[in-house]
Order: structure tokens, then sequence, then C-alpha cells
């Protein structure tokens, strides 16, 4: 199936002011506290932050898989024009592997060890259709060969364990297809694989991608993944997008100093021999996070201001960002 023209600007996920805070003994942790993006059509939106930062929990909250003591306490999650925060449970399990779909990190958070590819696969389908078993059989196979996998005729009478990492996660993969949703949400699903298949499957996601028209956000803590991968980036930090836009605007001139530290550590942004630039200090603990801008206690351009309350989102329709002291376009000088 090709991607329809006419629906590639059709916005599939609206997300405003999103919270997320677990109320735990010890106080509340703002998990996700304020995050807004947006995600179209065919497009893959790029959520990069450190570990902590709020991102599998913002994945997790569109999906509504917070449990206890987690939950949301504020914003709007809407999908195809529905507002998911408040849904029915029921309502939630009928878009869950329907419509919206996760691709874990782990393939066996997917994959039962004791349970067949094509047992899962044919259950999956069943789940949310009435078709014949026959049906649903050729629609697995059909998902296997689209994410690269040869004699998947084959292959899916197989056993998790009879498959490598890479290709645990390409049957993850395929099962997340099986429906054709229009929202795929991977939380690091490449992290734990070498670089050659990391390749592969990011070249696959981003072919699916444009020939199915289905929205893509990538959860990642590697910057250099999400450049090669998605059309936009929304960086997180301490339960908040610090900036967002297209991918090369947000590499190329980066406008909150969070980012630009992140760009200036990876190998990649440096010449050969010369030394990674270093974010000072460590991300805040969740239950005690500073007043005002969360990154100030580590940001060299921060000032009174910064103390007192938190950045507004400022910038354009292509690339926003939450400082009081942004950098500036041409030499990532703080503005006048």
């Amino acid at each position: 199936m090709t991607m329809d023209a006419t629906n590639s600007t059709e916005t599939i996920l609206e997300v405003s002011d999103l919270q997320t805070h677990f109320f735990t003994p010890a106080g509340v942790v703002k998990s996700v506290d304020g995050v807004s993006l947006t995600l179209k059509r065919g497009e893959i939106l790029g959520l990069v932050g450190e570990s902590g930062s709020g991102k599998s929990i913002t994945g997790f909250s569109i999906l509504g898989l917070v449990d206890p003591p987690g939950r949301n306490v504020g914003g709007s999650i809407l999908f195809r024009g529905e507002e998911l925060l408040g849904a029915s449970e029921e309502r939630l399990r009928s878009l869950r592997g329907n419509r919206i779909a996760m691709i874990f990190q782990d393939p066996m958070m997917t994959l039962n060890p004791v349970l067949s590819i094509k047992t899962h696969m044919i259950e999956t389908v069943l789940a949310h259709e009435s078709v014949s078993r026959s049906e649903a059989l050729a629609r697995s196979i059909d998902a296997l060969r689209m994410v690269g996998i040869s004699q998947p005729e084959k292959r899916i009478e197989s056993y998790p364990h009879e498959f490598s990492g890479g290709m645990r996660q390409r049957v993850a993969i395929a099962i997340a297809l099986l429906h054709k949703p229009d929202l795929i949400i991977a939380d690091e699903p490449t992290t734990a694989l070498d670089v050659t298949i990391q390749s592969q499957i990011l070249s696959e996601m981003q072919k699916l991608c444009r020939e199915l028209g289905l929205g893509l956000i990538w959860i990642s803590h590697d910057l250099g993944v999400v450049a090669g991968l998605a059309d936009r980036i929304a960086v997180m930090y301490a339960g908040r997008i610090v900036e967002q836009g297209t991918v090369d605007e947000v590499l190329d001139t980066p406008r909150h100093p969070y980012t630009a530290g992140l760009i200036g550590s990876a190998p990649a942004a440096n010449s050969r021999g010369s030394r990674l630039t270093q974010i000072r200090g460590a991300a805040p603990h969740p239950l005690n996070r500073p007043e005002g801008c969360a990154f100030r206690t580590r940001c060299d351009y921060a000032t009174d201001i910064c103390r007192q309350e938190p950045p507004e989102t400022r910038g354009s329709n292509t690339q926003s960002w939450r400082c009081f002291h942004p950098l500036a376009t041409s030499n990532l000088e703080t503005l006048p």
C-alpha cells in the first residue's frame, strides 16, 4: 500500500500540555510536565533525551499504559481528533495494537518464548478482526516479508529463541505492522543491536513510514540515530520538551544550550583528536528539580530570571525552544 499524497498533511496525533505524575511516599515525581507535540501522517518524530528525561513515559502515556502510582493529571491527547485522556480501558484496548502500536526496546517483551511466531501473529490479527485463520496467516507472512525476513513461510513456524536479536526485533516490528496502524511508538528498539543490524532496521522503518503513511515516534537517547531517521526532533529534559524542530534546524542551529551540549558531546560532531564537549553536572533528581528552568544548574548562560520561573515556549512554526537565553543561529552565542 502506498501513502495517499492527499492525506500526507493529516495530523494524526496532537499532544497538548501532557502531565503524567507518579505519587510516591517520598513525593510527587513529575515525569512528564507539560509536553506538547504533533505528528502528521507519514512523518517520523525523534524524541531524544537522557535517561530519566520522561521520553518513555510520554510514549506510555499516549497508549494509556501508565500504571499506579502514576497517572495522567492534565493535558490532552488527540488521536485523529479523538481525545484519549479519560477514554475507557475498553476503547484504549481496541486502539492498542490496532490503530496505535508500540515496539519495545526488548523484543522479548512482545514475544512469548513458548509460543511460535505463527501463533503470536495470528492471534494478534484475530484479536482485532474477524477473519479466517488462513487469511490471518497470509497477512502474517506478508508482514514478515515486509520487514526483510527471508523465507517467511518457513520462518513463521519458528520460536523466538531460534532468531537472533535483530531478527526478533524485526518480528516485533512485523507484529506492530499487522493492522497497518496510523501510529507506531518505538521505544529505543535498536539500542541493543549491533550497528549493521541497527542501520538495516532504521532503513526499513523509514521506507515503511513513507509507503504506508504511518506516523512514527522514535524514542532514543542517540542523536546520531535520530539524525539519520527522523523528519523532526523533540529534545526532552526533566519532563519537558526544551526544543523541537526539523532535523536540519535543530542539529545545524540548536537554540537551547542543552541541545547544543548533546550535539557537542557526540563524537561525530567533533574533529578527530579533539576533546568532546561535556555538559557539566548531572540531571537533577526527579524529586528535587530546581525551581525555574530545570537546566539552569548545568547551564553556562543562566541568570536570575532562570531561577524565578520556567521559560515559555518561543520560536517559529518549524523550530521552537524553552529558554530565556537561546543561542544565536549564526555562532551559537547568546543573543543580546
